[in-house]
């Protein structure tokens, strides 16, 4: 039951407005027709295109894992005053849309911008800085949720014996960590594969990707033939990651002995003057200077990530304050009437997209939870092993498939689906399912990781003591996880209001939601609406802010100790 009803809602949601999208492409006269792929690989332009979506979309994963490691160690693992406020501002760029964001790294980097004189505007660097700028704060958040739990003991007792802390680091937690480093990787390279608006922006046609090819054939040349064959090249990109990164988690995963969360009470000060709760090392081990050399490494590391997305957004509230009468609140004012010759109001905008954002988490975690429920398990046959594998692997795929694919697929087929009398593609359900299938992935990724983690035996135990299935997940899995899915609700809540490429396809114009109010805006001539937009994207960083701190909050279950 726990895998049939993601598989329900996969397929009805995602797969058949999928196929009928590319269907469209193939069939030809009611016969299949596979002359597009010859044609559009003939094309110098394709591979080049390929070349560049991979280029990008892995120098993108390593640099945010690079930054984003220690940032998750000092987020999730130190105690110092902020640590609440950094955790819900990295995620801020998650958030933003990606038409905002690249116009946001456009006015730092082009002539007369902060950062002009690096030469930057219009380059491959500028592409890449900013998929990193979207993507460090979830690699944060993916391996902070699983580092926050690891029990210490493993790497105390390294200590004890003498490793130094990189080499506790190096031989005890990062191997530990794999799973969710892993998870994360194959997460950002899939945003950084399908990057759509940044690239638009920031690469116009010289360093167009897949996403954007599919765009451009698909609105402008009405070419769905060569759109469908880029569709099925992007799906074999995200089913190639999906194997790498399944098979590196494959390797590295066991049961892991896992800790209450790190409270601001219990977790070690940052740049303490001993280490915090750690056994005394014998003679010749690491001392209080090497821990602190650890954390100043983090530390650095992570004030220079915080700067690199600190200026975008410090870039764009600056240029929300300026009007054609200088500087003041006015674009904020405006703010509340019809947005140019648009019918509603940014804020009856920012209020549909609160609603929507809810109802799509809520279906998310549903959806997300049930399928992390049944991947978490390791059954001993071979072949019940390698479906509940491929139920992980088919549940990443929304995250590799054109956004303009999966929109046009749902006006494609909720047209009166299954013979109902009513034509989903004006009920206003259908934006928040189709943030939902944006919003799964994160939350298996964000929850999976720690179900894993937890030792089969006391599941075993408690149903050897008479629980019943529903009460093992509710006493063993669901405290444990309880953090994690706090976790995940905060990313599916932000993804979600922030998602713009399906929802631009499907909101309706009298209620669209903010993102696509913002595009709207700033597609619109005029100072006015372009200060609106500006304001609006400030409006949609603060909302986040907040909603991800208060997820942050979620309460930590007493006796959840493992």
């Amino acid at each position: 039951m726990a895998a049939g009803v993601p598989l329900v809602f996969l397929a009805v949601f995602f797969a058949w407005p999928v196929v009928a999208m590319v269907g469209r492409g193939f069939v030809s006269s009611g016969r299949l027709d596979l002359g597009a792929f010859s044609e559009v690989f003939s094309r110098a332009r394709t591979w080049r295109i390929v070349w560049l979506t991979l280029a990008q979309a892995s120098l993108g994963t390593v640099v945010s894992g690079l930054l984003g490691v220690p940032g998750a160690y000092l987020l999730y693992r130190c105690r110092f005053a902020g640590r609440g406020f950094l955790r819900a501002f990295v995620t801020v760029p998650f958030v933003l849309p990606t038409v905002v964001v690249g116009v946001a790294f456009r006015s730092l980097l082009a002539p007369g911008g902060l950062l002009a004189f690096l030469h930057l505007d219009g380059t491959f660097t500028a592409i890449v800085a900013a998929l990193v700028f979207f993507n460090y704060g979830l690699v944060v958040r993916t391996v902070g949720g699983l580092w926050e739990r690891l029990d210490p003991r493993a790497e105390q007792a390294a200590r004890a014996l003498g490793a130094s802390p990189w080499r506790a680091l190096g031989t005890v937690t990062l191997p530990a960590l794999a799973p969710a480093i892993a998870g994360a990787a194959s997460l950002t390279f899939l945003f950084c594969a399908t990057a759509f608006g940044t690239v638009l922006v920031l690469g116009g046609l010289r360093f167009g990707t897949v996403e954007t090819e599919i765009w451009i054939q698909t609105t402008q040349f009405l070419d769905l033939r060569a759109a469908a064959v880029l569709s099925v090249v992007q799906l074999v990109v995200v089913v190639g990651a999906l194997l790498v990164a399944g098979r590196a988690r494959s390797r590295n995963e066991r049961a892991l002995s896992l800790a209450a969360p790190v409270s601001s009470a219990h977790a070690p000060s940052l740049f303490p003057r001993r280490p915090s709760r750690l056994p005394r090392p014998r003679a010749g081990g690491a001392g209080p200077d090497d821990l602190r050399g650890l954390d100043r490494v983090a530390a650095a590391a992570t004030a220079l990530a915080i700067t690199f997305l600190a200026l975008p957004l410090v870039g764009l509230v600056v240029r929300s304050l300026r009007t054609p009468d200088g500087w003041g609140l006015a674009n904020y004012a405006a703010l509340s009437r019809p947005a140019g010759a648009l019918p509603v109001s940014v804020w009856d905008a920012t209020v549909t997209s609160l609603r929507v954002a809810l109802d799509a988490t809520v279906l998310s975690l549903v959806v997300g939870g049930l399928v992390a429920l049944v991947v978490s398990r390791r059954p001993r046959a071979g072949a019940v092993r390698r479906l509940v594998a491929g139920l992980d692997a088919a549940f990443m795929l929304p995250l590799g498939v054109s956004a303009v694919t999966v929109g046009f697929g749902f006006l494609l087929v909720m047209d009166r689906p299954f013979g109902l009398d009513v034509d989903l593609r004006t009920s206003p359900l259908l934006v928040p399912v189709a943030q939902a299938v944006v919003a799964v992935p994160l939350v298996v990724r964000t929850v999976l990781p720690v179900l894993r983690a937890i030792d089969p035996r006391q599941r075993q135990v408690a149903a050897t003591l008479g629980a019943s299935p529903a009460r093992v997940v509710s006493t063993v899995d669901g405290p444990v996880a309880l953090r994690a899915i706090g976790l995940a609700a905060g990313l599916a809540f932000a993804a979600s209001l922030g998602e713009f490429g399906a929802t631009s396809f499907l909101a309706r114009p009298d209620r669209p939601t903010l993102p696509v109010l913002v595009y709207r805006l700033i597609g619109r001539p005029g100072v006015e609406t372009y200060g609106m937009a500006l304001a609006a994207s400030v409006v949609l960083a603060l909302v986040t802010a907040l909603v991800v701190a208060g997820f942050e909050r979620v309460p930590r279950a007493a006796g959840t100790v493992i």
